[in-house]
């Protein structure tokens, strides 16, 4: 079992560029596929997750090709060109895959299934499949909502307006993709903005994508043509060394070629108001996404109250800022954040246990976490086998006392490839065994 032991580092610092961004890989890969043309992707993520995504296609007959590190080549098959799997779709560790390709098999002619590990096999699954049976699609599920999921071909899905409960990146993007399939305009409102990047990329690949307001619709008979895409660095991988470099003494870290879409933006707002010194450099557009070289320096940290309409656009960092929480002066305060207890892993108690563990003052509470800045300490950390978990007590190794050990980070590998590697090369002292 593979466990990271971190010693206190002085400082962190260099110009570097960290891991694609995975939601945007995982897309590239499934609008791709279904494209009439041949698409070619750069900078893509070749980490566990992303990797299922593209096994699962080929699997589905479309012919894919990787020339060179982090290159993608796919021969788009058109909307309705996939074939049927000769086995379960295994999706490991990915609920962006389940979730996502569960939208697209309900409009296949033939029946699959989608299986994934035993962290995947806890993942509630109702949130997709129940609005997915009002456009009537026919998935089975375990008792509990969770995979593995049996998806029915040759159902004639028909378009509706889902208001969605919670705010779900996952779950508006699933829908649209049913909507491909289904008779009619399929429409979402979302209760607070959430990623976009489906929506970027359906309108790369030249199919209409209507935005009003927080509505958001698809129509049917379309087609996605194929075209090239650039994938930036995933911001969820920045925000680990964005708070390192703002907790370390005598920082300097510039990240390249970071995507910064605006819904996605929330650890840069949020670590702004706790008092973080970072300045946007080289902003620029490519492939529809916006991208820009995100230079972070050391500065004292304070305590705030999360604003609750931030929490959506930050909700995969939240296991760094907790970090950046205990080295911060003062009270730090998270509300509306409930979705993180069904993550990889509940990220609220978990990251609340390594804080503990560590000196820390924290309380979890139903919707978030209240945490009081102090000294970390020595300890060791169980990641529950949560990558997120994982990479951010690695950086609280900046400011503790003594060596963290945490347990379990296999799955770092699943969307940060070379995360221990960069982290060595700008200054942590960290041993992988």
């Amino acid at each position: 079992m593979t466990q990271f032991i971190v010693q206190p580092s002085h400082t962190l610092q260099g110009t570097f560029r960290v891991a694609g961004d995975k939601s945007i890989s995982h897309r590239s890969i499934m609008l791709g596929a279904l494209a009439e043309g041949t698409t070619q992707i750069t900078g893509f993520l070749e980490g566990e997750d992303t990797l299922a995504t593209l096994a699962a296609f080929q699997a589905m007959g479309v012919q894919i090709q990787r020339p060179a590190k982090q290159e993608v080549i796919i021969d788009g098959v058109g909307l309705h060109g996939l074939i049927p799997p000769s086995h379960p779709l295994d999706l490991g560790n990915s609920g962006t895959s389940m979730r996502l390709l569960v939208g697209l098999m309900s409009g296949q002619a033939f029946d699959t299934e989608l299986v994934g590990d035993d962290s995947l096999s806890t993942r509630p699954m109702r949130r997709v499949t129940d609005p997915l049976a009002t456009m009537g699609a026919r998935i089975e599920s375990t008792e509990s909502g969770t995979p593995p999921l049996k998806v029915k071909g040759q159902q004639d899905l028909h378009a509706i307006h889902y208001d969605m409960p919670i705010a779900s990146a996952q779950v508006k993007s699933c829908l649209l993709l049913a909507g491909l399939y289904a008779q009619g305009e399929t429409s979402v409102t979302e209760p607070a903005p959430t990623r976009d990047h489906t929506e970027r990329m359906l309108r790369g690949f030249g199919y209409t994508v209507k935005v009003e307001g927080n509505k958001i619709s698809v129509q049917n008979g379309g087609k996605l043509t194929a075209t090239q895409i650039d994938v930036p660095s995933d911001i969820s991988s920045a925000a680990f060394f964005m708070v390192g470099a703002s907790i370390a003494p005598n920082a300097d870290v510039t990240l390249q070629h970071v995507g910064i879409n605006p819904t996605r933006i929330g650890v840069i707002n949020i670590l702004r108001q706790m008092g973080a010194n970072i300045t946007l450099l080289n902003e620029r557009e490519i492939g529809g996404e916006p991208v820009a070289d995100i230079q972070i320096r050391s500065a004292p940290l304070k305590g705030i109250q999360i604003p609750e309409d931030q929490v959506p656009l930050a909700i995969d960092e939240f296991p760094a800022l907790f970090v950046a929480a205990a080295c911060a002066e003062g009270e730090t305060v998270l509300t509306g954040a409930k979705e993180l207890r069904v993550k990889e892993s509940d990220r609220i108690q978990v990251m609340a246990d390594g804080l503990i563990a560590l000196g820390i003052d924290a309380k979890p509470t139903p919707d978030g976490m209240i945490i009081q800045g102090g000294q970390l300490q020595t300890g060791e950390i169980q990641s529950h086998g949560d990558h997120r978990i994982a990479m951010a007590f690695t950086m609280a190794s900046l400011r503790a006392e003594g060596s963290i050990t945490i347990h379990d980070c296999a799955n770092v590998a699943t969307s940060f490839p070379n995360f221990a590697q960069l982290a060595q090369d700008a200054g942590i002292d960290m041993i992988v065994k």
